[in-house]
């Protein structure tokens, strides 16, 4: 018989493994054997939005746990080429930024300006398409959890001016918050992704088959989250990125309040200095008028209040 998995039993001051670790994502998809598992993934995507389905999903970035380093920041992205050489840059962001949208069109901004050479011919051009995984709430004016954005006119958006651009945003932040209203309202696959990266590390196996219906790519996804989450090494290191994380992210609210505190006191100290300019020039218009009306000569009233000739002039 076979033996039920339970949540993950942890110490009670180690924080469980999230799906949207995007370490362990970076595992997951980079792993050969799980080729299956990316391809499923990535065609619950597509068919959400009735695109061509793959049959290939090659790693072109595959994650070196041994090469890893915790304490540099980086983004652990998975690029992905399928059997026609389309690309697909599968990215998990868990905290928000003013320029979010802007760093995610410049990565895929990138992704396409590295598939040429200087000299190589533009139609070896090839559509690239950013799948963000997004777990905080974002685009509160949309609905739907799969939100896709495309270059089109204006005028007429059946007017397509490139199928190589192509941005998909799965939005868990938004979900969560509104309780996963609009998840029936999915693709069946794609559904079923998103209830693992919802609930992987909070339900047993046997709710999470029922949730997907045993679906097998996900239930695969979720036992190696299992065993992503009972390897002592992975959580060491999960562990210690999630700590730089959230030092980095402290010291950038830091800088921005200590940003908001300078221009505060810097618009305090111009607005003081803009008054007492703007109250003597006030002033000296008044004194300027009061001499102009005894007769004295606009040269003479100019030099004892500095206002400009012209202006002097102009108040008679």
């Amino acid at each position: 018989m076979k033996k039920k998995r339970r949540p993950l039993e942890i110490d009670k001051n180690e924080l469980p493994i999230k799906p949207t670790s995007d370490l362990f994502t970076a595992v997951l998809w980079s792993a050969p054997k799980n080729e299956w598992l990316l391809r499923d993934f990535l065609n619950a995507v597509l068919a959400d939005c009735r695109q061509t389905l793959i049959q290939i999903a090659t790693v072109l970035n595959p994650f070196n746990i041994k090469e890893f380093a915790v304490d540099r920041g980086l983004i652990l992205d998975v690029l992905v080429q399928d059997e026609a050489s389309r690309r697909y840059n599968f990215e998990v962001q868990t905290v928000s930024h003013p320029a979010f949208c802007n760093r995610m069109l410049f990565q895929w901004a990138n992704t396409y300006s590295a598939l040429l050479r200087t000299g190589e011919d533009f139609t070896q051009l090839v559509p690239v398409r950013s799948v963000v995984l997004a777990d905080f709430p974002i685009f509160p004016e949309l609905r739907a959890p799969h939100t896709v954005f495309e270059v089109r006119a204006r005028e007429n958006p059946d007017v397509l001016l490139s199928d190589h651009f192509q941005m998909h945003f799965l939005r868990l932040g938004d979900l969560r918050k509104r309780q996963t209203q609009g998840l029936e309202t999915l693709h069946t696959g794609l559904r079923h992704w998103l209830n693992f990266f919802l609930f992987g590390t909070t339900i047993t196996e046997d709710k999470m088959s029922q949730l997907v219906e045993s679906n097998p790519a996900v239930m695969a996804a979720y036992r190696e989250l299992q065993r992503f989450s009972e390897n002592a090494e992975m959580r060491e290191l999960e562990r210690r990125r999630r700590r730089f994380r959230e030092d980095w992210q402290i010291g950038m609210d830091g800088a921005m309040n200590a940003g908001i505190t300078q221009g505060i006191t810097q618009g305090i100290t111009q607005g003081i200095t803009q008054g007492i300019t703007q109250g003597k020039a006030e002033r000296d218009i008044e004194i300027a008028r009061e001499m102009m009306k005894d007769g004295i000569e606009p040269k003479v009233i100019a030099k004892y209040t500095g206002l400009p000739l012209g202006k002097i002039k102009r108040l008679d």
